[in-house]
């Protein structure tokens, strides 16, 4: 089931700015990638030592650094003395529990985001956190573990034939951001098709097992929201920002980009009416399903009344001999039979009658 509060009482009592890992450990050799690039050449390559990226800080070209794995302390602090990254910064990468956010250092922007993923073995929605500096030349991103949405980008990348090439580092920024952002419509979808399946048992077959199902996808979509709802902030500041790193032709991507999030977001609180929805269609089916358990008992029990009294007035042991009076049809040759056809008669004109009032 996915955990909604993790636990941090690791980084309790420490002083601002001290550095230490929180959250699970996704991978366990770090691994640094780079892409170098201008509108004619590019430069890919994995690298070992974090040193053999200082160098690319101070070039023209645009520079990508993607790092994979952030339980590596001292690797992370060098990279942000060089680049001078603030330490509180570097301390909220090392805090996956991070709340989605962007924070302008004036050299340097900072992101926050949750990169959705679908676990097919368990059918659970889970979240790794991506961060971002967005500097002049260059964006660095730092990833909880091996594997992204960001393959798109880099085919782009390596491509030469779309406009990435051509951009700056605050377009990459962007590109990464759409990213992170198109794999949601995905994660929705499949949300989606869940809740469909769900409306059909709920019409079909309502049983304890499909209640359970609906607390466990409303538990994720409360998750989901929680990694997606603050996106809208951000990128709405980012949009506010008059910042000398966010071009003006970028300007025009991050607006469409905020039409994707409202997107989202919309759909997302959708998803949760329908869930809410589901429960109350949940109670309502059974409770109809009760209805018309209670209601054939009821006629059963209607018809049987008339006929019980007919079986327990006949049950009565008065003898015919001592007096006229004393149920002079226990002497009638067919006194049986006909007592029989009387009660099936009565059945029958009951349930001729309960037809007709449109109670069966």
């Amino acid at each position: 089931m996915t955990r909604l509060i993790k636990k941090s009482s690791k980084a309790r009592g420490l002083p601002p700015g001290f550095l230490i890992h929180i959250g699970d450990k996704k991978t366990e050799k770090i691994r640094i990638s780079i892409i170098d690039y201008n509108e004619k050449e590019i430069e890919e390559k994995e690298i070992k030592n974090i040193e053999e990226c200082f160098s690319f800080k101070k070039k023209s070209t645009i520079t990508w650094i993607n790092i994979d794995g952030l339980h590596d302390i001292d690797l992370i602090e060098k990279l942000g003395n060089h680049f001078e990254i603030h330490p509180l910064v570097l301390e909220d990468i090392l805090n996956t529990d991070q709340r989605p956010k962007m924070e302008d250092f004036e050299k340097y922007i900072f992101f926050v985001l949750k990169m959705l993923y679908v676990d097919e073995k368990k059918q659970e929605i889970h979240s790794e956190q991506v961060s971002l500096i967005l500097g002049k030349n260059f964006v660095i991103s730092f990833q909880e573990g091996i594997g992204d949405v960001f393959d798109s980008v880099r085919e782009r990348i390596r491509s030469g034939k779309t406009r990435i090439r051509k951009r700056g580092a605050d377009y990459l920024a962007y590109a990464l951001l759409d990213a992170i952002i198109d794999g949601y419509f995905g994660i929705l979808e499949k949300i989606g098709e869940r809740i469909e399946d769900m409306e059909e048992d709920l019409i079909s077959n309502p049983n304890p097992k499909t209640l359970q199902k609906i607390y466990n996808l409303k538990r994720e979509m409360i998750y989901v929201r929680k990694s997606i709802w603050p996106l809208r902030e951000v990128i709405n500041n980012l949009l506010r920002e008059e910042s000398k790193i966010i071009t003006e032709p970028t300007h025009i991507y991050l607006r469409d980009l905020y039409d994707h999030t409202i997107q989202v977001i919309d759909t997302v609180e959708t998803f949760r009416d329908l869930i809410s929805g589901m429960v109350d269609m949940y109670m309502s089916s059974v409770s109809n399903k009760m209805n018309e358990v209670m209601k054939v008992l009821t006629i059963f029990a209607a018809i049987f009344i008339p006929l019980t009294f007919v079986a327990g007035l006949y049950g009565m042991n008065f003898n015919p001999d001592a007096s006229p009076f004393n149920m002079p049809e226990l002497n009638f040759y067919l006194g049986y039979p006909m007592a029989l056809f009387a009660m099936a008669m009565v059945g029958i004109v009951m349930l001729i009658y309960f037809k007709r009032k449109r109670w069966l």
